[in-house]
């Protein structure tokens, strides 16, 4: 990826675990640039096994602390002991969760779920989606939410997601355990990147989710069972969808020059 300077990126992902698979790569680039990255994860809450694991894989990516909007996953309550699940909370309430957190680090390139909700559909993605879509617009706008801090408007909002030629390799891995794979045509990508020279840091922030590993139908425990060439074919392309006008050409803050 080549810019002017390095944006400030802030991703927003479902769970622990997303932000290694679908922009690993790129957070570690701008982080080594000089770039200020920070994620937000919406489900599972402090106290839950999975959070010192993104803690780790947030600093192996040079992303901070975990940031938490402090929902359930939709398919484990344990994720949040009490709490409501993502895909049940109010939409209003949970855009002004993310809008506060978008108010406080002042990111220039948001990055978050595809519509699709990744290969998988899982909801939860689909959910984050949405809720990234509002809480981007919303961010700029000081009569909504004026409570979540002073506005700031990001540049860009970019979808990370995966195209039907791209899933080659990633495809058949996944319905070997009888995973649906869901991918968008080619001309929906607006930008893939090259991260191999981060390929390595990409997956020991992965490897950082060992409760993930460990197990035989996430993906990354499927990763971790093939041929490490294999794998590494796999985890050095990153494509994504730009969402939103952005910056005016020449602008230095593009993600992608």
């Amino acid at each position: 990826m080549t810019q002017l300077s390095a944006p400030s990126l802030l991703g927003v992902f479902a769970h622990p675990d997303d932000e290694s698979l679908l922009a690993g790569g790129v957070l570690a680039q701008h982080a080594a640039a000089g770039a200020r990255t920070t994620v937000v994860t919406a489900t599972w809450t402090a106290g839950t096994h999975r959070i010192p694991e993104l803690a780790h894989a947030l600093h192996v990516l040079g992303a901070g602390a975990p940031r938490l909007l402090g929902y359930a996953d939709a398919r484990i309550r344990a994720s949040a002991p009490g709490g409501v699940r993502l895909v049940d909370a109010p939409l209003d309430e949970a855009v002004g969760r993310l809008v506060a957190h978008i108010r406080q680090v002042r990111p220039d390139i948001v990055v978050g779920h595809d519509a699709l909700g990744q290969l998988t559909g899982h909801p939860d993605h689909r959910r984050a989606h949405q809720i990234t879509l509002l809480a981007v617009e919303a961010s700029g706008l000081p009569h909504l939410y004026p409570d979540a801090g002073e506005p700031w408007q990001p540049a860009a909002l970019y979808a990370a997601t995966h195209s039907e030629s791209g899933v080659d390799l990633l495809g058949p891995l996944l319905q070997s355990v009888e995973k649906t794979v869901l991918a968008v045509p080619d001309a929906y990508v607006t930008t893939t990147v090259d991260v191999s020279p981060w390929a390595a840091l990409k997956w020991e922030a992965i490897c950082a989710h060992q409760s993930e590993v460990a197990r035989e139908r996430p993906l990354p425990g499927l990763l971790a069972r093939l041929p490490e060439a294999e794998r590494n074919e796999i985890i050095r392309t990153e494509s994504f969808t730009r969402l939103s006008p952005g910056p005016t050409p020449g602008d230095p803050r593009r993600l992608i020059a």
